[in-house]
């Protein structure tokens, strides 16, 4: 992925200001920085959900900013995005629900009449096996805890055999535990199938924990861009800036650490994985 000058104005507002990154196949990037500083409008016109003022995105030689019609779907069929109110729709079932991942691989026709394949079936079963949740598969997506749901909404965007993964702030709402278990599902995606993870967060210790690469953002603009341990004390203050008093952000503020036992105890088998840490929050 590949942003060169891209600038998103608003009337009068500079939501994203010129802002150039060159992210490689396979890296989990993550996104941080106060809110109002761009975050969710460059994960918005990297889907192309929103277009860009100015500036060019690209995916290997693909002119993402440029596509229309038809090749605009397929990318954004290629380009999952998870976002941090789940969309999905409340009535249907869970299974359903997975199942729409695949919307953009099929005709119109099959579409329309909510024609699944077998073939299509099988695979959401284990995508919701994976994510630890396949014993909800018949029960109305309305109906799950936000965690359960921020996990089907992760097999939604495995339905779609994406290229790139897009999270904003997907444990923003979540309790701990829960934030927990869908950063292990991202990070599992990203190591297994060598796709590109890059996620807004508003944690620090998670961006830490989790990303390979941090980029802060103040202003619209990137003002950080560097391996987690490059997170200064210094960086985090020219990210987030001073409180009124003009003291330095406090980070056990944005702390998602956890002190439950029975998590701790599934963390530490890892062959159990992301099945055994949905079991400890059961």
């Amino acid at each position: 992925m590949r942003l060169t000058n891209l600038t998103r104005i608003f009337g009068t507002r500079t939501a994203v200001d010129a802002v150039t990154l060159d992210i490689p196949q396979g890296q989990m990037v993550g996104i941080i920085g106060r809110s109002g500083a761009g975050k969710s409008t460059l994960l918005r016109m990297m889907n192309r959900l929103t277009d860009a003022s100015s500036g060019t995105i690209h995916f290997g030689e693909l002119e993402v900013s440029a596509l229309r019609g038809t090749e605009l779907r397929r990318w954004q069929r290629d380009c999952a995005m998870i976002f941090q109110q789940f969309n999905l729709v409340p009535r249907l079932d869970v299974l359903t629900n997975v199942l729409l991942g695949r919307l953009n691989h099929r005709s119109t026709a099959m579409s329309v009449l909510n024609l699944f394949t077998r073939e299509e079936r099988i695979m959401a079963i284990a995508a919701l096996e994976r994510l630890g949740v396949e014993q909800t598969a018949l029960q109305r997506a309305g109906t799950l805890s936000g965690g359960q749901q921020q996990r089907v909404a992760i097999a939604r965007a495995l339905m779609q055999a994406p290229r790139l993964v897009l999270a904003d702030e997907p444990i923003a709402s979540l309790d701990p535990l829960n934030a927990k278990i869908v950063m292990d599902a991202l990070r599992d995606i990203n190591e297994r199938e060598g796709i590109t993870v890059i996620t807004n967060l508003h944690t620090l210790d998670t961006a830490r924990a989790y990303c390979e690469r941090i980029i802060g953002m103040a202003g619209g603009r990137v003002v950080f861009d560097g391996a987690p341990h490059e997170l200064t004390a210094d960086a985090v203050q020219e990210i987030y800036g001073s409180d009124r008093h003009g003291a330095g952000i406090d980070e056990t503020m944005t702390s998602t650490s956890i002190n439950i036992p029975a998590a701790a105890a599934a963390a530490a088998r890892p062959s159990e994985g992301i099945g055994a840490l949905a079991a400890a929050s059961a």
